[in-house]
């Protein structure tokens, strides 16, 4: 048997990286083909335990056949021996039928299924180990999951509130922050700034928008920004659970799940997030601050959701959606969004950034 070596990509750098630090706990390592597709059919682990996504290490063909016979694979970054890999089940899919279990669809337009589709074919499971980690551009804004527990136990918060999120900050989100953070100690603001498709933010409009509202709309004895360098899914449901799970890993007690989390289209139904997460309920050990998604209403004249606004029914007309995908589209065309979906001060912080992805 004989030790082999690979290239690996950013985001499989990413994934070995969370591995190691333990984000994606209970899961220690790249899955194997059992792991695989017990977390496909049951979103669970062979253990037993809840979790909804695949977390593989894919490779092509031909290495899946070197793998076979190698007592060890080497992960090389960069051109640094970042991490080990134990090859332990060397094993294929068929990937429509994957897709269509982790997605809710085969169709390569929805960007989650082009992505696993250009992937590669095989996946090596077993036993992973990471060496060494690597600075990237925005290490500076990550925390670790020791370092955020150590980070919350400082500032003395028992109950803190976990917030996803991949776009600039807009007023619904704002409004979904504030409302939690009545109920917790604390608000941990963690925007995925890993592998997202083309027409998303930048990792910098990101950072540099939530910095605008953190400083001058926020107490800051009650905020942390720290960002989390994974790849983003596009998974709908399942990827408000892997989510959750994530955040409680980070020392959140609580987590907030709104309207179409982790959507993209219409793949996904308003609040299929809530559905399958009321599935695990007791089992995640993380609280689901359960949210509906807000709007703009005139008549109101201020933010409001479907619990608390009646013109949603009767005056339809008054109501304007406020989304990322809105705020995207709006200033993708060069234009200012209305101060009312999005606050000045942020725009302005933005102004000499890079916003969108384009490749």
């Amino acid at each position: 048997m004989r030790s082999i070596s690979i290239s690996i990509r950013q985001d499989q750098y990413l994934e070995l990286e969370k591995i190691g630090l333990g984000a994606f706990s209970p899961l220690n390592h790249f899955m194997n083909e059992i792991e695989f597709n017990s977390v496909i059919t049951k979103m669970r682990l062979s253990s037993g335990e809840p979790f909804t996504l695949p977390v593989v290490f894919d490779v092509d063909k031909d290495f899946a056949k070197q793998a076979r016979t190698a007592s060890s694979v080497q992960l090389i970054y960069l051109g640094i021996t970042v991490g080990e890999l134990i090859p332990e089940s060397v094993y294929t899919c068929d990937k429509k039928v994957t897709a269509k279990h982790i997605y809710g669809t085969d169709q390569r337009k929805h960007p989650g299924v082009e992505r696993f589709y250009d992937s590669g074919d095989w996946f090596i499971g077993g036993k992973t180990t990471l060496l060494e980690r690597v600075d990237h551009e925005f290490s500076k804004y990550e925390l670790t999951p020791e370092e955020s527990r150590r980070k919350f136990k400082e500032l003395g918060w028992k109950k803190i509130v976990g917030f996803q999120t991949r776009n600039v900050p807009h007023r619904a989100h704002e409004y979904l922050q504030r409302i939690s953070l009545e109920h917790v100690d604390g608000l941990f603001i963690q925007p995925l700034v890993g592998q997202k498709k083309v027409g998303d933010y930048t990792p910098e409009a990101v950072i540099k928008g939530y910095e605008a509202l953190i400083n001058g709309f926020y107490p800051k004895s009650s905020v942390v920004l720290g960002i989390l360098s994974t790849s983003m899914r596009y998974a709908g449901p399942r990827e408000a659970v892997f989510h959750a799970i994530i955040r409680r890993n980070y020392g959140c007690s609580h987590f907030i799940v709104g309207r179409d989390h982790a959507g993209v289209g219409n793949y996904y139904g308003k609040y299929d997030g809530h559905k399958l997460l009321s599935k695990f309920e007791g089992e995640l050990g993380i609280q689901i601050m359960y949210l509906h998604g807000p709007f703009y209403c005139a008549v109101c004249d201020g933010i409001a959701t479907e619990q608390t606004c009646p013109h949603v029914i009767s005056q339809p007309s008054a109501i304007s959606e406020i989304s990322g995908t809105l705020m995207r589209s709006i200033l993708n065309g060069g234009e200012k969004p209305d101060v009312k979906f999005i606050r000045p001060e942020i725009l302005k912080a933005l102004n000499d950034c890079n916003l969108f992805i384009n490749n």
